[in-house]
């Protein structure tokens, strides 16, 4: 069965640069492992944010800046997302680590220059579309042309994570 390649949903747009993993999942709960458990914590040090996973829906769309996901690694500050149904992740450039944690986990990811000057605010409604490796927002005329989304990239999230995506390239 394969997964859907294009996601509607309301956009969340971080203009903070240099957003750490610590902000986004904060290092005195990772003793929690279990995904279901971490949601209610994200973005719980990033000031102006805290509130995010009492607002942000399933199917939600988040855009982010320059080197979002920097820091130490850590698999919490990306299942966060996936814990409260973030659909996608798009921005201007991702912690090396933190944007192959995003692939592995098969959450679509996308990087475009200067996104955050789109004028793509943070409720508008958005689609971001893998095939055609584009982000938009109709209601105000915008399109961005993001990097494409690779074919190992798509292989993995079509596999759901890449833990399975090597399972099936075992069996095949």
């Amino acid at each position: 069965m394969t997964k859907q390649t294009t996601f509607k949903g309301r956009a969340w747009v971080v203009k903070t640069p240099d957003v750490d993993t610590d902000m986004i999942f904060h290092n005195s709960h990772l003793h929690i492992t279990e995904r279901d458990k971490m949601g209610p914590l994200t973005f719980g040090n990033l000031e102006g944010w805290k509130d995010f996973p009492k607002k942000v829906k399933s199917g939600d769309i988040l855009i982010t800046g320059h080197n979002f996901g920097c820091g130490s690694s850590r698999q919490q500050a990306v299942d966060c997302f996936a814990a409260l149904g973030v659909s996608a992740i798009a921005g201007e450039s991702f912690g090396a680590i933190y944007l192959r944690n995003v692939i592995n986990s098969g959450i679509p990811i996308l990087t475009a220059d200067n996104i955050l000057q789109s004028g793509i605010e943070s409720g508008d409604e958005v689609i971001l579309d893998l095939d055609k490796s584009t982000l938009q927002c109709p209601a105000k005329g915008i399109v961005i042309q993001c990097k494409p989304f690779s074919q190992v990239q798509m292989d993995i999230y079509q596999a759901g994570d890449l833990f399975a995506y090597g399972k099936k390239m075992k069996t095949a």
